[in-house]
């Protein structure tokens, strides 16, 4: 099972690559429901990150899908 650090690195790495790879994606992240917290304190924790590192692939993923030749 992944540590968070290891996570968390993974989701700088993608996020970088889809920032310098594919800026017309890069601006919609803001706009991802999981970066705008519910609560004053959110729980960041494992379960959430893996959640996020998870749709970055699938935002990336449905992306090349529909935007390529």
């Amino acid at each position: 099972m992944k540590e968070e650090r290891q996570i968390l690195s993974e989701i700088t790495t993608l996020t970088n690559k889809i920032e310098t790879d594919y800026p017309e994606l890069y601006r919609f992240l803001d706009e991802n429901p999981i970066t705008i917290p519910s609560s004053e304190h959110p729980d960041l924790n494992k379960k959430t990150l893996e959640g996020y590192l998870e749709d970055l692939k699938d935002l990336l993923k449905h992306h090349l899908q529909t935007h390529t030749k």
